[in-house]
């Protein structure tokens, strides 16, 4: 079982120190102790919780398609040429980055403030971990 310890959890969930432990105080986390006796939670008990608050909303052009990441944001910036532009939204605590065609953000009207989904589909996904093996 891997511990998370509170600032750590706290950190992931970009919540405070405070919530974190108020959440173990009304056995929202189980309160746990590392090897150095400080409070922690255990880690896929924390990732279930993280995965309860990630809620973002429905969205509004679901429809049928083979990908599975959409992330529903507000575009916060559009910065465009002639041809392209790059088009970033704030899609809950992400940060989601397009390049697309000018033409593009003109036809789909996207413009700071705009809800917009941004539709993942990618064939390599890399992970990395502080503990893996080289």
């Amino acid at each position: 079982m891997a511990l998370i310890r509170v600032s750590e959890a706290a950190r992931f969930l970009g919540v405070s120190d405070d919530t974190v432990r108020r959440w173990t105080d009304q056995g929202t986390l189980t309160p746990r102790r590392d090897e150095s006796g400080r409070l922690a939670v255990d880690g896929l008990e924390l990732a279930n919780h993280a995965r309860k608050l990630a809620q973002l909303p429905e969205d509004p052009q679901r429809g049928g398609s083979s990908a599975r990441n959409r992330f529903v944001g507000l575009v916060t910036n559009v910065v465009a040429d002639k041809v392209m532009a790059q088009v970033e939204l704030q899609c809950g605590p992400f940060r989601v980055v397009s390049l697309m065609s000018s033409e593009a953000v003109r036809d789909l009207g996207l413009e700071p403030g705009s809800v917009a989904t941004a539709v993942v589909k990618a064939t390599t996904v890399i992970i990395e971990s502080p503990k893996g093996r080289a």
